[in-house]
C-alpha cells in the first residue's frame, strides 16, 4: 500500500499552492515521551525508583555538605506528645495513612506548634502516617560541621587536628629568628572575616 502524505492548502496572491505540513519539535518530543512511557525497557537512562535518591543523598554525605537549617534536639516525651496530637486529631490507628492531605497538613501543623521544628519540602512525601512523622521528630538534627565536631570527641594521643590557622609572622615567631622556611612565599589574608585575626605578612623578593 502506498505511503500517504498529507499536505495543508494555504492562499497565494497568484493563485494555491500546496505547502507540506512539518511536524513541530513539541509534538515530536511529545511523541517521544509516550514511546519511552509505553516500553520504558528501551531506554537505558531511566533509573529505578529510590536509586537516584540514594545516590544524590550519598554524595552529598561524601562531600560534607551542610544545608542550612536550625539544630534540633527531640524531647524526652515526643512519644507522648506525638500521641496526644494523633489522639486529638481523632487518628487512632498509628500506621495507617493519612485520610487525605487536609488531615496530614492539620496533623503536622500542630507539630510544628509543638517541637518549634517543621518537616521540610524534600521530606513531605515520605511522611504519610504518625509512625513517619514520630520518626522524623525523633532525629535529630545537628548544624556543625564533621570538623567542629571532632572537638568534642576523645581523639587518639597520636592524633592531633589544628582548629585555628597558623599563619607566619616574622614579629611573633621568633624561633627562627623571624626566619621563613618558605622566604619568597608571602601570607596575605585577603577575607573581610579574618583581617582583624590574623596578621599578614609581605614576603620580600629580590627579583621582580
Amino acid at each position: 500500500m502506498p505511503s500517504r502524505r498529507w499536505f495543508a492548502t494555504t492562499p497565494a496572491r497568484t493563485g494555491s499552492s500546496r505547502q507540506k505540513v512539518t511536524i513541530s519539535d513539541r509534538a515530536r518530543n511529545e511523541a517521544k515521551a509516550a514511546q519511552m512511557r509505553d516500553h520504558p525497557e528501551d531506554d537505558g537512562a531511566v533509573i529505578v525508583a529510590g536509586k537516584r535518591l540514594e545516590s544524590v543523598r550519598q554524595s552529598l554525605a561524601s562531600r560534607g555538605y551542610l544545608r542550612s537549617s536550625k539544630q534540633y534536639a527531640p524531647p524526652e516525651d515526643v512519644l507522648s506528645k506525638i500521641r496526644e496530637l494523633a489522639k486529638s486529631a481523632n487518628i487512632s490507628d498509628s500506621n495507617k495513612k493519612f485520610t487525605d492531605n487536609q488531615q496530614k497538613f492539620d496533623f503536622l501543623a500542630a507539630c510544628f506548634t509543638t517541637f518549634k521544628h517543621s518537616v521540610p519540602n524534600s521530606c513531605l512525601h515520605d511522611i504519610e502516617c504518625v509512625e513517619d512523622a514520630l520518626a522524623f521528630y525523633q532525629t535529630p538534627v545537628s548544624t556543625i560541621t564533621p570538623l567542629e565536631s571532632l572537638k568534642s570527641v576523645d581523639l587518639p594521643e597520636n592524633l592531633h587536628i589544628q582548629h585555628e590557622y597558623v599563619r607566619f609572622h616574622p614579629e611573633t615567631d621568633t624561633m627562627f629568628g623571624g626566619k621563613s622556611a618558605f622566604p619568597k612565599s608571602s601570607t596575605v589574608v585577603t577575607g573581610l572575616k579574618y583581617k582583624d585575626k590574623y596578621r599578614g605578612h609581605e614576603a620580600k623578593k629580590s627579583w621582580p
